[in-house]
């Protein structure tokens, strides 16, 4: 059974900067594709980040230029840099762990986090 565990969520000023991480555990992350959401009130889950089996990166328009996933080597844990922080991006962050069947990521058996608060005031 995997499990993901965020942290590093907080608040922070305008333009600032905050790391939040996602503990990997239950099984072999290279079975995995990766991805960090976010959640506003009222608003829909949307994806902002994902790192896929040999480091290929995708990123939301939103947040280009500004936030960076990575991993780490042993890829047991998944990073979300976030730099230049705005209002608009306070939100519940979560990460997200697909499956793969194949070269293709099972999003219908995705597994969540609990998720980690970030405050941009």
């Amino acid at each position: 059974q995997v499990q993901l565990v965020e942290s590093g969520g907080g608040s922070v000023q305008a333009g600032g900067s905050l790391k939040l991480s996602c503990e990997f555990s239950g099984s072999t992350n290279a079975d995995y594709c990766m991805g960090w959401y976010r959640q506003a009130p009222g608003k829909q889950r949307e994806e902002v980040a994902s790192i896929g089996q040999i480091g290929f990166t995708t990123y939301a328009d939103f947040v280009k230029g500004r936030f960076t996933v990575s991993q780490d080597d042993a890829k047991n844990t998944l990073f979300l840099q976030m730099n230049s922080l705005r209002p608009e991006d306070t939100a519940m962050y979560y990460c997200a762990a697909d499956p793969m069947t194949g070269l293709l990521c099972d999003s219908l058996n995705r597994t969540w986090g609990q998720g980690t608060q970030v405050t941009v005031s």
